[in-house]
């Protein structure tokens, strides 16, 4: 097979790396890639967001499967394109992608398929979002209603901190995606990140994960995209488990078919779970950022099939393979992240480091200049590492990150604290 992966981040490398591991990969593109993915597969310089341009280089290059990676060309509908042009597509349409794309048709789709959630508002106007703030109290939760790329959150603590969310978000520091905002209850417990295929009738769950929002050890600090995860997450009981499935992801599943828009991709449900009991924090239609990488670690050539399976409509017909093992992913950004921070610092000891099935720098925001590896972004690489526990895991990942000489970087250095 001739494979076409969208993307350019630690996710899309850590997804190239799978895939290529599948005897049947025959010639893998990533498009646009990064420095890291380009030691391992051909790297396309297109506009992933537009379809048009996606279909052409897709018929050009006789590619016979699409693994979209990121949320934005979800939400602008290249699945969409790429399917009209007879392209094997993994990724939902565009209308299914809202389920990521505006926070307010999620919560009300959990409404009509009665899923547990947080109890929520939705505004346009900031004037009547201050109130509701100052009605409910803190600690509140203040979400943009579209995509913001994993910053359009803010955990308030206090009112004032959720009133100046408002005003950030109604400003326009968050673009469109702050337009309209979605103002939750707050709710407490112990988060794990949920992954299923769906191919609009079959679910298949493929693996669970523990993310680190804050920026600093102790999560402490701003929230970001994640610094940090392991899988599988210990919360993730086999009933707590099943209760997501039946009383979450299943009840949407089903909404979103009624609705005549069935849902075929990845599902990332992320949950906050209490007293045995899961409410869902919010969807993802794609795979987590850095979720994915400790995925993948596990899964190995087998998710080529499985992608392909989901995109085919047969999911009723495949098993996953666990391996009873641990994955744990570190990741070192950019000093300033998520603030303001240096682009064009160069990267040494990466040729030193170990690269086989227990041992992958997954490279996230890098680009080659003049032969040396440069950070391009915030995140810049995720080291990542497999153990027979976790905490063989957490200590491989460690002595990697260690070996990576980087001035201008800076990671947790407790990723795993709470499994640990």
């Amino acid at each position: 097979m001739n494979i076409l992966i969208l993307g350019s981040g630690g996710r899309e490398h850590s997804l190239a790396w799978a895939v290529k591991q599948n005897p049947k990969c025959d010639r893998l593109i990533v498009a646009p890639g990064n420095a890291g993915i380009a030691a391992i597969a051909e790297c396309a310089d297109i506009d992933i967001l537009d379809g048009g341009v996606v279909a052409t280089f897709a018929a050009e290059n006789a590619i016979d499967f699409v693994i979209i990676g990121p949320e934005a060309p979800l939400a602008a509908g290249v699945a969409d394109r790429l399917r009209s042009a007879g392209l094997l597509v993994f990724g939902p349409s565009q209308e299914a992608a809202q389920l990521e794309a505006s926070k307010s048709f999620t919560k009300a789709i959990c409404d009509a398929a009665n899923a547990p959630t947080a109890a929520y508002a939705h505004f346009t106007k900031a004037d009547a979002a201050r109130a509701y703030i100052r009605e409910q109290g803190a600690p509140i939760v203040v979400k943009a209603d579209g995509l913001a790329a994993g910053k359009g959150v803010i955990v308030a603590m206090t009112e004032e901190d959720a009133l100046a969310a408002i005003d950030d978000m109604f400003d326009g520091s968050f673009g469109e995606a702050g337009a309209e905002v979605v103002v939750e209850e707050f709710m407490d417990g112990e988060e794990a990140s949920f992954f299923v295929l769906c191919d609009g009738k079959t679910i298949l769950p493929i693996g669970t994960a523990q993310d680190h929002k804050r920026a600093y050890d102790g999560d402490t600090g701003p929230n970001t995209g994640g610094m940090g995860a392991y899988s599988p997450a210990p919360v993730m009981t086999d009933e707590i488990t099943r209760k997501a499935l039946d009383e979450i992801i299943q009840p949407t599943m089903d909404e979103m078919r009624k609705r005549g828009t069935p849902f075929q991709g990845v599902l990332f449900c992320g949950l906050m779970i209490q007293n045995g009991q899961p409410r869902l924090v919010e969807y993802n239609v794609r795979f987590g950022d850095p979720e994915c990488q400790c995925l993948m670690m596990r899964l190995g050539g087998q998710i080529l099939d499985l992608l392909q399976a989901c995109a085919e409509e047969r999911l009723d017909k495949m098993q996953v393979n666990w391996a009873d093992d641990h994955a744990l992913t570190i990741v070192m950004a950019a000093k300033g992240y998520p603030g303001n921070y240096a682009k064009g610092t160069e990267i040494k000891g990466l040729e030193s480091q170990p690269e086989d099935s227990f041992h992958m720098v997954f490279h996230a925001g890098t680009q080659q200049v003049g032969g040396q590896i440069t950070a391009s972004g915030g995140r810049v690489l995720n080291i990542t590492a497999r153990g027979n526990d976790l905490a063989e895991a957490h200590e491989k990942a460690y002595a990697m990150a260690q070996g990576i000489d980087w001035d201008d970087g800076f990671y947790r250095s407790d990723i795993g604290w709470r499994a640990l």
